[in-house]
């Protein structure tokens, strides 16, 4: 533990210097192969150094520097080494030695890794729009495609981007949404970068048996995931199928099932010839219903699952001639993104990379996280988008605020921008009506690059009303750092 006087907080500093270069150079050595893209270098490089730092327990440290005024290391993201070489070079001088030279970062220096995560963010996301930072990302259904007239009022709102989901529609559909964003965007003067969703192997429910009475799943009932067509078993009166069996051939006793975005909560009791046997612990009271065509996941368990599917394949091909970005559904692996570059280029020879938007919604793919920005950003223009829905089922929703939070400061360390994702505003969205609690989370969006929303009725309204919220957060936060706007409620009391 460090001491209290300036003398022992600069050799504690220095050590912790020393333990940051020596390390982020290891683990830039080991990311070399990888590393091809000349713009994510000093990325790349921040990122090793804040991993090396966010390696050590510095909160001792940091409540001893906060009594001298030295505070900074808790928004050092996106300027590792020059924070470090602040403190230190601010400790020299209040330990009083004029003979010593006091190397100090300049403002170039402390703020470069801002400025680099700005021009990555415009580059991949598109450019801000007047008196906003943070990006509105729509989801577009068809029907909102079809009336230029519509589209022109969502840019009026404030949308900035655009997105496609490749699990609906097809070519001829999206063809149409692509030209009509494409001449709305042009007739107003802006770049609307379009986004494209490969699908992905979403496991889900498909035949499903349930007592002819209908009852709902509830607790302590248990439910036989078949691995072939479900049969009527007296023993089993809820019995679904899976549309990708050959996952539930690697689930093994005691993982844990969610279905229906743990609406229906479950442990595999055992394995047997016909399939998994799910007894369930939690499902909403008075029970829920088993559905097909709905989700499963099983948090927890590592699956041997490609994240492209032939149907993405086939997508794939439309995508690199028309989208901006492609989203990558599912990825857990460098390896899933490095076969997801190789299928683009073979698509693209002679073009520009296409930018690659990375969906954290696994416990794997956030563990394997540093890794992911490192094989994506090593080669093509990369994004992260924190995709809430599933990845609050695979990790827990208890953790989902801390495991976000930590995608934003690992993102921000590589400048790497980020997609705040999944029922934003989404009350609004689809009812017209908006929950308190949405406001709340709306606001925390801004700590991202570009927040997102899903398509609804009340489209138009939402992007004006998430506008409004972001734009009243940015004049107080910016991602960790308070702006210290000055507070008008009060200034009639002074």
């Amino acid at each position: 533990m460090p001491g209290d006087s300036p003398q022992e907080l600069l050799i504690e500093l220095q050590r912790v210097r020393d333990h940051v270069s020596a390390e982020g150079q290891r683990i830039l050595a080991r990311w070399e192969p990888r590393l091809n893209r000349a713009a994510f270098e000093a990325g790349a490089t921040n990122l090793a150094h804040y991993l090396a730092f966010r390696a050590l327990d510095l909160r001792t440290l940091q409540k001893i520097l906060a009594t001298y005024g030295l505070s900074a290391l808790g928004r050092s993201e996106a300027r590792v080494m020059p924070t470090l070489d602040a403190v230190i070079a601010n400790l020299k001088l209040i330990c009083g030695d004029p003979g010593t030279p006091v190397p100090r970062p300049t403002a170039d220096d402390f703020l470069n890794g801002t400025r680099e995560l700005a021009r990555h963010s415009e580059a991949l996301l598109g450019p801000v729009v007047d008196g906003r930072e943070t990006r509105i990302m729509v989801t577009f259904a068809p029907k909102a495609a079809k009336n230029a007239e519509t589209v022109r009022r969502m840019f009026d709102a404030g949308m900035t981007t655009a997105r496609i989901n490749c699990a609906h529609d097809g070519p001829a559909v999206w063809s149409k949404m692509i030209e009509t964003i494409r001449s709305v965007a042009d007739q107003v003067g802006r770049r609307c970068p379009i986004l494209m969703d490969l699908q992905g192997p979403k496991i889900r429910t498909r035949t499903v048996l349930t007592p002819e009475d209908g009852p709902e799943v509830e607790a302590g009932d248990r439910i036989l995931l078949a691995f072939d067509a479900p049969e009527p078993k007296r023993d089993f009166p809820f019995q679904a199928n899976c549309a990708m069996p050959d996952v539930l051939h690697e689930v093994k006793a005691g993982a844990r099932v969610s279905i229906k975005d743990g609406l229906i909560v479950g442990e595999v009791e055992e394995v047997t010839a016909d399939g998994l046997v799910v007894q369930v612990t939690r499902t909403p009271p008075g029970g829920q219903p088993l559905e097909s065509e709905k989700g499963i996941n099983f948090p927890g368990t590592a699956l041997n699952v490609s994240p492209i599917t032939d149907e993405d394949l086939r997508d794939l091909d439309f995508v690199a001639a028309h989208a901006d970005m492609v989203g990558y559904s599912f990825v857990q692996r460098p390896e899933d993104l490095a076969r997801l570059q190789n299928e683009i280029a073979s698509r693209r020879p002679d073009d520009r990379p296409l930018g690659i938007i990375a969906k954290i919604e696994t416990e794997l793919a956030f563990a394997n996280l540093p890794d992911l920005i490192v094989q994506g950003a090593g080669a093509n223009p990369f994004g992260v988008m924190i995709a809430r829905g599933d990845l609050a089922v695979e990790i827990g929703y208890e953790r989902l605020s801390e495991v976000q939070e930590e995608i934003l400061w690992v993102c921000e360390a590589a400048y790497i921008p980020v997609i705040w994702a999944t029922q934003v505003l989404e009350s609004l969205v689809k009812r017209g009506m908006p929950s308190r609690g949405e406001f709340t989370d709306a606001a925390m969006g801004n700590r991202a690059e570009c927040v997102m929303l899903n398509k609804g009725p009340y489209i138009e309204e939402g992007i004006a009303v998430l506008d409004n919220v972001l734009r009243r957060m940015e004049r107080h936060q910016l991602k960790k750092s308070p702006q210290l706007r000055a507070l008008s409620a009060w200034a009639g009391l002074h």
